[in-house]
């Protein structure tokens, strides 16, 4: 899964900056290993940059006697002449045609105060999710220049704005790398509910849909600072994660809570709070 997503955001930002990738993506685990795409591709895009004004982009609306049918994309120009039918008035997109709309693809406010390209204020998530976005344009429709404004500049050059949400991307990746290996620590725990036993919790070796060689106990997992909690399961023999040399797997991790009336090393557990 991170494997796939660094190589969609390593085209997203070969796309969007060029080969002038910023230090913080050299932080990421694992972006060594789809770094040279970047270059390549950035310098393909330079040799062939075609430079747009909100003017001349607002033409290709898809409107009957306009040259044809653009959007644009964190400033990146795509003809989506393959799908007009998708993009011309009447058509379910229609509202992107001749415009950058990028917060609506996050938002999905798509009245004319939310269709707009100004993507401030947006989670690192969000902003990653545009690289998705930009990977699926890139992969089915034809990249033919970029957008004058708020992310390149008159001469073509990226701009701060554009910088920034480089490293909100680089942040979102590395967040969800994070979440992905908390997820292969703690798996989800299986759970039912029914009005005549109750609740019950269980663990298995593919609970939470992630297969592995042991089954784990259920706990209470508490995200510091907030009183939310889920259900996951807890290696309970081995070295911990942090690899101190006991033989309790994960148990000590003070983030967790065992369930009321339930055996500690029980692998199921009846709900009774």
């Amino acid at each position: 899964m991170i494997r796939h997503l660094l190589a969609v955001v390593c085209l997203a930002v070969a796309v969007l900056i060029g080969p002038e990738i910023g230090y913080v993506l050299d932080l990421i685990p694992g972006w060594d290993t789809v770094k040279s795409c970047i270059t390549d591709t950035g310098h393909a895009a330079r040799d062939t940059i075609r430079l747009l004004d909100l003017q001349e982009l607002s033409r290709y609306n898809g409107q009957q006697g306009n040259p044809g049918v653009y959007l644009s994309i964190l400033g990146q120009v795509f003809d989506v002449g393959k799908g007009h039918k998708h993009y011309e008035p009447g058509g379910s997109y229609h509202f992107f045609a001749g415009r950058d709309a990028s917060r609506a693809f996050v938002t999905g406010d798509f009245t004319e105060a939310g269709l707009v390209d100004d993507v401030s204020g947006l989670s690192p998530a969000q902003i990653l999710s545009l690289s998705e976005w930009l990977y699926f344009y890139n992969k089915d429709y034809i990249l033919v220049g970029r957008l004058v404004g708020r992310y390149y500049s008159e001469t073509g050059e990226p701009t701060e704005a554009l910088k920034q949400v480089e490293s909100a991307m680089a942040e979102g990746l590395e967040l969800r790398a994070q979440a992905e290996a908390d997820n292969q620590r703690f798996p989800p725990c299986n759970s039912e509910w029914s009005s005549g036993k109750g609740g019950r919790v269980w663990c298995s070796t593919q609970s939470g849909g992630v297969q592995r060689d042991w089954v784990g106990v259920p706990r209470k997992l508490f995200t510091p600072g907030s009183s939310s909690q889920r259900c996951v399961c807890v290696q309970s023999s081995g070295p911990s994660s942090s690899q101190q040399l006991r033989d309790r797997g994960d148990l000590d991790s003070p983030n967790l809570q065992e369930y009321q009336d339930c055996p500690s090393l029980a692998e199921s557990c009846l709900l009774t709070d």
